[in-house]
């Protein structure tokens, strides 16, 4: 358990955070709280990488565990925002999809004594749908925390360009999510193929 993977296993336990805030409305300003916590999280994603490289602490417990932090933060937050009728429930299902696909596939291969390493498109792939959730995050405040805009000419303009903002930002995602998932089977076809 290097420093890498102890913040790795800091954003699995961010997850309830984030749905407690976000679930219990009678906590004062608790979208708010969620949201910080979901942009503490990612952040963590970014920080344990870089610490896993520079001080050479990439381990195959990290190679399974950060990917599996990255899905179960992105779902809480996508069936969150679905709930809220922030985003449509189509978009967030293929996102989900694609997740329990390459999660099968990782399986398949730990079961063979491989790892599957996040991939270049994997990782831009976590990167868009983090900002996507962020955007649809902030609308979800600004929709529910009007006394937020009070004041504040511009976040009110701001206010009126977000849904369009979160639904390109969203088709964005899909888009690349679904690049991603071809990448990972295509380059690790050999792992599903069966020979006897």
């Amino acid at each position: 358990m290097n420093l890498a993977n102890k913040l790795t296993v800091l954003r699995i336990f961010l997850v309830p955070l984030f749905l407690i805030f976000i679930a219990i409305r009678d906590i004062p300003y608790g979208s708010i709280m969620a949201t910080l916590v979901f942009i503490i999280a990612a952040l963590t994603d970014k920080l344990d990488g870089y610490i896993a490289r520079s001080r050479n602490q990439i381990t195959k417990f990290g190679k399974f565990l950060d990917p599996l932090a990255d899905k179960l933060l992105v779902t809480a937050a996508l069936i969150s925002l679905v709930e809220y009728r922030i985003i449509p429930a189509w978009p967030a299902v293929i996102i989900i999809a694609r997740e329990f696909a390459v999660s099968g596939l990782r399986t398949i291969a730990a079961s063979e004594g491989l790892v599957i390493a996040a991939s270049w498109w994997g990782k831009i792939k976590t990167v868009i749908q983090i900002i996507a959730i962020i955007i649809a995050l902030l609308q979800f405040n600004l929709e529910i925390q009007p006394e937020l805009t009070k004041g504040f000419a511009f976040i009110d303009t701001i206010k009126k360009f977000m849904p369009l903002l979160t639904e390109i930002s969203l088709y964005l995602t899909v888009i690349i999510t679904l690049l991603s998932g071809y990448d990972y089977f295509v380059k690790n076809k050999h792992v599903i193929k069966i020979e006897k």
